[in-house]
């Protein structure tokens, strides 16, 4: 669940040459092996991290910060909201202040339409954006962003009597899986689950009713709304996740970076540094597992 501003879309077509699976995304070997069988047993919670322990950054002068002026979306919760007492909430608002307090900086932060975002920053209405927005080569020629500190991973969902623990393309032959039309996730699965008998529908509503109803066998979308339905009363308690993440950046993106004005090198390696830090210690852990009761990953 990464934005993208309207005018920014990335395709939803295949790429016209295949890349090979991202780690952890299931390859096709050459002698087909029978399904696992397993039970829906709720797996342990795993939190997202992309921080080499053995890669940590240099600490750079912070010093020469003296505010951070961070801007955010006005409504995507749980990463951005309005809170009760009507000041900023949500994950992002949340990490951006944890960021202000590691680098020992004041922050203020600003809610903004998302699709006026980039525009605020280019004209100096403030130093960063952390508003779930996914880095795509159109937005990094207009804005520099940090290291990713989410991705949003596609996933499969069934039936809770229909849990598979790993899922190939082999083991899908035949079955039904159900995708929202035009997506890179209907992309995903044409061009790797070729023998799956795919069904399109027109959102995510009609999606999940044709999996609740039995008319799919599984569903294949974006794991971080997917989680939030699995969790809520919508769905009934019918479904649990099938397998892992996929994450293949040509279909799924690069992943959630902060954004900031080309060339501001100290802030972009400022929030880097924060970021690190803020993982390091279990903070970004904590702040994760407060938000995400399933995790999509």
């Amino acid at each position: 669940m990464a934005q993208t501003p309207p005018a920014q879309a990335p395709s939803v077509q295949a790429p016209a040459a295949k890349s090979a699976p991202a780690a952890g995304s299931p390859v096709t070997p050459s002698t087909p092996t029978p399904p696992p069988k397993a039970a829906a047993a709720a797996a342990p919670q795993a939190v997202p991290g992309f921080w080499d322990p053995r890669r940590r950054p240099d600490r750079p002068d912070l010093s020469r910060l003296t505010v951070i002026r961070f801007l955010t979306e006005t409504d995507y919760p749980p990463f951005n909201f309005t809170g009760p007492d009507g000041n900023p909430a949500g994950f992002n608002v949340d990490l951006a202040r944890s960021l202000c307090d590691e680098i020992k900086v004041t922050c203020t932060i600003q809610m903004r339409r998302f699709e006026t975002l980039v525009d605020a920053l280019a004209t100096n209405r403030g130093d960063a954006i952390i508003a779930s927005m996914a880095v795509t080569p159109q937005l990094r020629a207009k804005v520099d962003f940090t290291d990713p500190y989410y991705r949003a991973p596609a996933r499969f969902v069934s039936r809770r009597d229909n849990v598979m623990p790993e899922i190939r393309p082999e083991y899908l032959e035949g079955k039904k899986v159900g995708v929202i039309a035009g997506t890179s996730h209907e992309a995903y699965l044409k061009a790797m689950f070729t023998d799956a008998e795919i069904h399109s529908y027109p959102d995510n509503d009609a999606l999940r009713a044709a999996l609740r109803r039995g008319e799919v066998d599984f569903i294949f979308g974006d794991a971080i709304s997917l989680a939030f339905w699995i969790n809520g009363t919508d769905s009934a308690e019918c479904c649990a996740f099938s397998g892992g993440p996929f994450v293949e950046s040509r279909y799924f993106g690069e992943g959630v970076g902060i954004a900031v004005r080309k060339g501001n090198d100290l802030l972009r390696q400022s929030l880097n540094w924060a970021l690190f830090r803020i993982w390091e210690k279990g903070r970004f852990t904590d702040l994760w597992l407060r938000y995400f009761s399933i995790s999509p990953f």
